[in-house]
């Protein structure tokens, strides 16, 4: 699966405010229930159990929450570049500012998962993409840098 399959323009967010861990997953819980059907409480439940495992933020400001969901139909991700940063009880104890929750469908074979988080993981490991994606003027253009185009893109 390529980024350009995985994440759709109006599953980018810019200039989010949040004050916390909690509020931020719950926005994405939110956000994603928009896109998949599920409910938001199945969806944050599922992240929460995630993070009890331990935090998804994987340091340099960055966090990958994910899960895998039963009646999910197929994979959804949404990302959110935050207005200012918040702990996430990230790895390197700095805090988060930008997050790509990705959700699998449970009956996805483990491997799909895996390869998934870590496309993800490979691309928010460039400080260029991460730098690239703090400076961008709006969501149109995040999503662009997120797929690999480098100019903006029609929502």
């Amino acid at each position: 699966m390529e980024m350009h399959d995985l994440i759709h323009p109006r599953a980018v967010l810019a200039g989010v405010r949040v004050a916390s861990k909690a509020e931020a997953l719950t926005l994405l819980a939110r956000e994603s229930a928009d896109r998949t059907g599920l409910a938001q409480r199945m969806i944050f439940d599922a992240l929460l159990e995630r993070e009890r495992l331990g935090s998804t933020g994987v340091g340099s400001g960055i966090a990958i929450p994910h899960a895998r969901l039963a009646g999910l139909a197929k994979p959804c991700a949404v990302f959110l570049r935050l207005d200012r940063p918040i702990d996430f009880e990230s790895i390197d104890e700095r805090p988060v500012d930008l997050l790509f929750l990705l959700l699998s469908p449970s009956a996805t074979v483990g491997m799909d998962h895996l390869k998934a988080l870590s496309r993800v993981s490979r691309l928010l490991r460039d400080g260029d993409v991460c730098r690239a994606l703090r400076r961008c003027a709006d969501a149109a253009e995040l999503h662009a840098r997120l797929i690999g185009q480098f100019a903006p893109v029609a929502a």
